[in-house]
């Protein structure tokens, strides 16, 4: 398996657990609010190679 498709079944399986252990609204408000606010956190910088990164992951 893949990197990324490790890292999708750990995402589903936290999801699935945060859900069952506070409930689906605030499970889904951690699960969206958690990774904008990091991304938030980045630097200007930082953010243009993120962008860069995920552009040319794309293009392979």
């Amino acid at each position: 398996m893949s990197t990324s498709g490790k890292i999708a079944v750990a995402g589903v399986a936290a999801a699935i657990v945060l859900f069952w252990a506070v409930g689906f609204w605030a499970g889904l408000l951690v699960l969206i609010g958690v990774p904008v606010a990091a991304y938030l956190l980045l630097d200007s910088s930082q953010r243009r190679r993120l962008r860069g990164m995920s552009r040319k992951q794309i293009g392979r």
